[in-house]
């Protein structure tokens, strides 16, 4: 039971420690608006997603960029032929490996037929015999056979190994101008790397709206649990003091009655206050990234008052619209779906390229087809492309690319003027709160006052129960709505800044 025990605790502990390691910054210290807000941000998972598309589109532009450099390849090849190659025919072959013995026979030949041009008779027998000694010899010249050789080999070379044939390339690709295509492509990807921050500008400030909304939420919620706590003690002690009251005769059971009615409405009341916190709490651990039973405390959970945010200063439509990353998101598609248009256009105009290659072959086709790598062919020259017919594609693109920038450019007229009105009705929304705020805090000072004279003249014995609980009650509506204005406030100066572009 005791290992039972310590393995339970070292689990807890370990949990903890986990849990502390992820989060740390909520440990040993309260939490502030600006600490929750820089935990949403560095936890929120839809930011992390955001960067990841921003880090995409920074390697877009260096791919962009790489294209005004030239581009080298290399390339290997291995080629079996089942056949091989033959320069002469098998007719020449024959004679080729065969001509030093056609060459002595010819040589033979003429030699008889010069004896027999010989008149005189005698002489050419003489010679006849001579020649045919000569022939007989074992020991004269051999012609034939060196000859022979010598055609073997010419034969040889003329019939060259092509079973197995082998090459390498190495290119070099140096665009000189591709219609404006490469300015164009790395001018949209610059454009598209702003649009992609303006992208997380726009998902970070919609976290740090939910942030501030799920923060005060708590602070509204902590602030009304306390009043339903001093509530609900105060009914209490009302409802033993009009018990004592009956007991000595000045007061009836219905009194009673009515208090523990109070009391037990107060006790429901502090009740849901105290869930409400606790599930408005585990609302803002799963904003900020921390496990959502973890006992936060907020700085600004045991302020008396609520604090009045000021106005922001007065900024103009258009440096609204410049700080909006919607407008600017827009601006940016606009301009990326231009350059889009003339990416397309490119597509029918001439591009011009420098290109060089070196290149080897085995068999080496530069000296009499040997099987060697010695000796290979420079080439360089200008590649020159013109597109002729494609069937009107490239128009239809360019055309297209210019409705899409068209429908862009309504999407930010029109988001310019939502946002016109949404700034407009948060200025009148933060004005009305403000307003609010000072009736609220008139209506306590009223129910203050009230309740003071209502319990002086309970206490007195000239005022019945009904009249001092309804005094409470109306203390209690007016705190109540005090902190509501005060929430509601701060609550419409967060999203008068985001409506303005102020997520600071």
């Amino acid at each position: 039971m005791k290992k039972l025990t310590l393995l339970v605790c070292l689990s807890l502990c370990s949990i903890g420690l986990m849990a502390q390691e992820e989060n740390p910054a909520y440990y040993g210290q309260a939490l502030t608006l600006g600490d929750c807000r820089q935990m949403a941000v560095e936890w929120s998972k839809a930011l992390q997603q955001a960067r990841t598309r921003e880090e995409m589109a920074g390697y877009d532009r260096k791919v962009a960029l790489s294209y005004y450099f030239p581009k080298v390849t290399a390339a290997g090849t291995y080629l079996y032929n089942n056949r091989d190659v033959a320069l002469v025919s098998s007719e020449q072959s024959a004679r080729l490996q065969n001509m030093g013995t056609s060459l002595e026979n010819a040589l033979w030949d003429e030699a008889n037929r010069q004896v027999n041009l010989i008149e005189n008779q005698y002489v050419r027998e003489i010679a006849k015999t001579a020649v045919q000694k000569m022939y007989e010899n074992p020991n004269r010249t051999d012609i034939a056979t060196p000859v022979n050789a010598i055609g073997e080999e010419i034969d040889k070379a003329l019939h060259p190994d092509m079973h197995h044939l082998l090459g390498g390339t190495v290119m070099v690709e140096q665009p000189i101008f591709a219609g404006g295509k490469i300015i164009y492509s790395n001018q949209m990807a610059s454009l598209a790397k702003d649009l992609s921050e303006s992208q997380y500008e726009m998902k970070e400030a919609e976290i740090l709206l939910d942030v501030d909304q799920a923060y005060w939420q708590i602070i509204s919620i902590a602030n009304k649990k306390k009043l339903a706590e001093s509530y609900s003690d105060l009914l209490h002690q009302i409802q033993k003091d009009v018990e004592s009251a009956v007991s000595a005769g000045v007061s009836t059971e219905a009194d009673v009655l009515q208090v523990k009615v109070k009391a037990n409405e107060a006790d429901m009341m502090l009740t849901k206050a105290s869930n409400g916190l606790t599930l408005s709490k585990m609302l803002l651990c799963q904003r900020i990234g921390l496990p959502l039973n973890t006992p936060i405390v907020l700085a600004d959970e045991n302020l008396e008052v609520i604090p009045v945010p000021g106005k922001p200063a007065y900024k103009s439509l258009e440096d609204i619209y410049a700080s909006r990353p919607e407008t600017r998101s827009l601006s940016l598609a606009t301009k990326i779906y231009d350059k889009k248009a003339k990416v397309a256009r490119a597509d029918y105009l001439p591009t011009v390229a420098a290109i060089a290659a070196y290149t080897v072959n085995n068999p080496n086709l530069y000296n009499g087809f040997q099987n060697n790598w010695q000796g290979g062919n420079l080439t360089a020259g200008v590649l020159v492309k013109i597109p002729i017919f494609h069937a009107g594609e490239g128009y239809f693109k360019y055309q297209k690319a210019k409705a899409e920038k068209k429908l862009y450019q309504q999407q930010l007229s029109d988001a310019r003027e939502l946002i016109e009105l949404q700034v407009t009705q948060q200025r009148k929304l933060f004005d009305e709160a403000g307003e609010k705020l000072q009736m609220a805090s008139s209506n306590v000072d009223a129910a203050e006052e009230n309740l003071r004279s209502a319990t002086l003249g309970f206490e007195a014995g000239v005022i019945p129960t009904n009249t001092v609980l309804a005094a409470h009650t109306a203390w209690l509506s007016a705190h109540s709505e005090l902190i509501d204005a005060g929430i509601e406030l701060q609550m419409a100066a967060a999203s008068l800044k985001k409506a303005e572009g102020n997520n600071n």
